[in-house]
């Protein structure tokens, strides 16, 4: 926990990941909006946002605080390790994960119900949710107090699903704009 690697990693996997998935909920909310989820795929962003800007304090928290406090009980300082945060946190945490979940499982429904996405790319975008945040996070957190391989997994499968939703609307695009372009000329 005291070495510059947990603190790239976390950087750049915790809360850079967070970061990125905020954004990504942005685009994929905002281009659901004229869909026939449009409804159900702005209420989701939203939620989701809320949940992911929410869990970037424990992610923060861990990024930094985790490795001063390793550091300091490695030079001799054995008290630190009890160190306990504030039920607020705690209360922070379980707010933006149950935000971050109940967010992506609509945002999931959104896809499937939206007929300008592939539906299957819902399908799994439900499934990568459910096993990252229930069979990773709290899965986690309930038995060993830390994450489990899940989350990783669970992760690989949100980027994958995105990755197919990327890739269909691009799909989509390059074949919709030169046939407008045919049509009208410009």
């Amino acid at each position: 926990m005291s070495s510059s690697s947990y603190l790239v990693s976390h950087l750049f996997g915790s809360t850079g990941g967070t970061i990125l998935a905020i954004f990504a909920t942005f685009a994929l909310g905002a281009y659901l909006a004229s869909s026939r989820s449009g409804r159900m795929a702005l209420s989701a962003m939203v939620i989701a946002v809320a949940g992911h800007a929410l869990l970037l304090v424990p992610a923060v928290i861990s990024t930094f605080a985790t490795p001063a406090l390793g550091s300091a009980y490695l030079s001799g300082v054995p008290g630190v390790m009890q160190v306990e945060f504030s039920d607020a946190m705690t209360m922070t945490f379980m707010l933006g994960l149950l935000l971050a979940l109940v967010g992506n499982l609509l945002l999931g429904v959104a896809v499937w119900r939206s007929a300008t996405l592939p539906r299957w790319a819902g399908a799994s975008w439900i499934v990568a949710t459910l096993v990252f945040y229930v069979l990773g996070v709290v899965m986690g957190m309930a038995t060993t107090g830390s994450s489990l391989p899940t989350q990783s997994i669970g992760a690989l499968l949100i980027a994958v699903s995105g990755g197919w939703i990327a890739l269909s609307t691009f799909q989509r695009h390059t074949v919709v704009l030169p046939n407008l372009q045919a049509r009208t000329g410009v």
